[in-house]
């Protein structure tokens, strides 16, 4: 038997011998369209003459398919993403797909990643401009949004947490137990949604409470330790008086209290700290942090599920918002 005859048969010679075009292979291979019943019949006779059994990757170029998710950030850093991109492998895993994470640079950056890398994006707040979300929408592929709303005109799944109930917990907790009435809130990021729900949490406790907002008390942290720590810092060296400390999240509680320590404050003795999120060295540090718990681990988990079923064309679930619980531990002054 001649090296030729060992060649596996191409796409092309089965269509040449059914007759038809590579496409109507293709889409009877995969089922895309709908194809009339004698032209189907005659590219499986065509195909079990030749013996064609098509390539994994060349099928998959075919469908215009990679298996793969994709995952676009602005940065990892902190304690956050670990426990989220977890949830996010898990799901990916059980669903059957390969995942692949980016970490953008710049606006740039973010719009050449994506239509031909990955079947579908889960997108991290704060990720991509609006500009480039109306270009994948307009396109129509898959994303999901990860702790951001969708543009009004591009109506995106997405799946967050409760951050203004779990806010106003935490909030509360410090006014009706502890007494607090100074309570200092630190902002995330500038535009971040999950900093702007946590402080409406914060200013509907202080109304709940007839405690009057001041925005003496509002100063950035960034969710970051280091930025919160020197917000901490200007308060201090500016006289603003203050009794208790809502960081932001817990990265930042790390960083005030750091900073309340070093300028000789006792926590919470003197300064009730409190986080967001429950990140697991929360209840590590001294004293150990009084937090609300976010399940960022199922967020993660819950995104690649409504991506999978936009994927699959299965009905999907506008918004997900995830509970959250009060953690308290000592930070806040309990024992």
């Amino acid at each position: 038997m001649s090296p030729k005859q060992h060649r596996p048969a191409t796409i092309i010679e089965v269509a040449k011998l059914a007759g038809v075009s590579p496409s109507t292979i293709s889409r009877v291979l995969n089922g895309t369209a709908v194809v009339a019943p004698e032209t189907a019949q005659r590219v499986r006779e065509a195909i079990d003459q030749l013996g064609f059994s098509p390539h994994p990757a060349a099928r998959q170029l075919v469908m215009n398919r990679t298996n793969m998710i994709g995952v676009l950030l602005q940065e990892i850093s902190g304690a956050f993403f670990p426990p989220m991109l977890k949830g996010i492998e898990a799901g990916v895993r059980e669903a059957g797909y390969d995942l692949l994470i980016y970490s953008r640079q710049n606006e740039q950056a973010s719009v050449r990643f994506g239509e031909h890398s990955v079947d579908g994006l889960i997108i991290f707040a704060g990720s991509m401009d609006e500009a480039s979300l109306r270009r994948y929408y307009e396109r129509e592929f898959p994303v999901v949004l990860l702790h951001q709303t969708p543009p009004p005109d591009c109506p995106y799944p997405f799946v967050t947490v409760e951050n203004k109930s779990g806010a106003e917990m935490l909030v509360s907790h410090m006014i009706e137990v502890h007494h607090r009435r100074r309570i200092v809130y630190l902002q995330g990021p500038e535009n971040h949604e999950d900093s702007h729900w946590r402080e409406r949490g914060y200013r509907e406790a202080l109304q709940a409470h007839n405690i009057a907002f001041d925005p003496a008390l509002i100063a950035s942290g960034g969710f970051d330790e280091v930025e919160a720590g020197d917000a901490i810092e200007n308060l201090l060296l500016d006289g603003v008086e203050f009794d208790a400390v809502f960081a932001g999240d817990d990265d930042a509680a790390v960083g005030v209290i750091a900073a309340l320590k070093q300028a000789g404050r006792s926590v919470p003795q003197d300064v009730s700290v409190v986080g967001f999120d429950d990140v697991p060295f929360s209840r590590y540090i001294s004293p150990p942090l009084t937090t609300v718990r976010a399940p960022i681990e199922q967020v993660g988990r819950t995104a690649v599920q409504l991506l999978v079923k936009c994927l699959r064309n299965q009905p999907c679930e506008a918004e997900v918002l995830l509970p959250t619980e009060l953690v308290i531990r000592q930070s806040c002054g309990c024992e």
